[in-house]
């Protein structure tokens, strides 16, 4: 459901598909919009019209862009690239991996400062005891460090060459990549709870049933990232006004039918509501959340919730993800680009060259690691050349699906 949000209709004010970014030199520019790279993609790939663009014709594929390194996988197959050159680093397909039962396959890909982690989902019939696993491998080579159990809805938090957080079924635990073992545990309980980042805070629900559950949030436990320190932290009133949907700057954000409530993610202190209004993402780097409001995409104050000045765009619907006041688009179709729409400017900012059916690559937490906020680099899949439509699909074949690392 998530996908097909993200991969709707237009997102921001139209403009003129197919437009260019403008010349670039010295030969090394990599001003925005500028396609920093693009490479083969292996597998079956299919190129659909509207919103959908180029995609695997069975499963998903997840992609990342971190610390130097562009990851992709799917299916039981992963890639790494350098971000700045393009070069292909590794590759490790089905017999580099564990021993995952038949139809196993890859639901995550997160780059980080000398590792990247591929979630990999366990089918049901072989899921007893863990339904997910989380596998450690060195950005430079591919190769497996580390596995662990994960929740299914968990993963990978926070990881570098030496340590990994993961949130497992009934605890985060903090790992040591060099021997496996738990530098520390924080229990969550029996069944599964919501969770959401904030700058190296992690905040994880305490609510009977767990997020499949109808019961009430009454607690957050907030766990550092780093040490592992932990906090229980309780509303006034007994429980907090809704289900769990963001963290930003220090604030958790909880939504119901009738609009979004803030709380301090320190105290459990109420710190504003406003009615009628979804979260869509925030933007770092000038620490705003934005919301959907009447179909318009507003900017906030995520401690005082009041409205931010020239940080608003009218006919919005969705968003790709804001970043230094300037959001992603994406035009579709066999002249399709990405741009950048100013917020405060109400135009489009920069345009990429054509690419053939862009898609972005997104999973639970949004765009991931395809628009990361930190590295200014984008990686889309784009059809370079269509062949006829395979058997049983409704959409031409990509006979040269390839990734694309833009800059934004």
């Amino acid at each position: 459901m998530l996908a097909a949000v993200l991969l709707g209709a237009a997102i921001l004010p139209a403009h003129a598909i197919g437009s260019a970014a403008s010349a670039c030199r010295p030969r090394h520019c990599i001003t925005a919009g500028t396609v920093r790279w693009s490479r083969a993609l292996p597998g079956s790939w299919i190129a659909e019209n509207g919103a959908v663009g180029t995609v695997l014709r069975q499963g998903e594929a997840y992609a990342a862009a971190d610390a130097g390194v562009a990851a992709i996988g799917f299916g039981l197959t992963a890639e790494g690239f350098s971000l700045d050159s393009g070069e292909r680093l590794w590759t490790a397909g089905r017999s580099a991996w564990p021993a995952f039962p038949s139809g196993a396959a890859i639901v995550s890909v997160r780059a980080w400062q000398g590792v990247v982690t591929i979630g990999v989902s366990i089918p049901a019939a072989a899921a007893r005891p863990v339904s997910r696993a989380e596998v450690v491998l060195s950005a430079q080579t591919g190769a497996v460090l580390r596995v662990y159990q994960a929740a299914q809805y968990g993963g990978a938090v926070a990881a570098d060459a030496a340590r990994t957080v993961i949130v497992g079924p009934t605890a985060v635990t903090g790992y040591d990549n060099a021997t496996g073992r738990a530098v520390w545990r924080r229990a969550t309980g029996p069944v599964a709870q919501a969770w959401r980042v904030d700058d190296g805070e992690l905040y994880v629900t305490v609510a009977a049933g767990g997020y499949l559950g109808t019961a009430p949030v009454t607690a957050l436990r907030r766990i550092n990232l780093r040490n592992g320190s932990a906090q229980v932290v309780r509303p006034v009133g007994g429980s907090f006004a809704g289900t769990l949907s963001g963290a930003v700057s220090g604030v958790v954000l909880f939504s119901a039918p009738d609009g979004l409530t803030a709380y301090s993610g320190s105290t459990g202190r109420l710190l504003w509501r406003r009615s009628g209004v979804v979260p869509e993402t925030d933007d770092e780097a000038r620490q705003t959340l934005y919301v959907i409001a009447a179909h318009a995409l507003i900017g906030i104050d995520p401690l005082t919730g009041t409205s931010v000045r020239d940080a608003r765009g009218k006919g919005a619907s969705a968003l790709y993800q804001v970043r230094n006041g300037v959001a992603l688009g994406l035009d579709q179709g066999s002249l399709g680009d990405a741009y950048g729409y100013s917020l405060a400017r109400h135009r489009v900012v920069w345009t990429s060259p054509p690419l053939p059916w862009p898609h972005y690559f997104v999973d639970l937490s949004g765009l991931g690691g395809s628009a990361d906020q930190t590295n200014g680099t984008v990686l889309l899949a784009s059809c370079a050349g269509l062949g006829s439509a395979p058997p049983g699909a409704s959409a031409p074949a990509c006979q040269r699906p390839e990734l694309v690392a833009l800059r934004r």
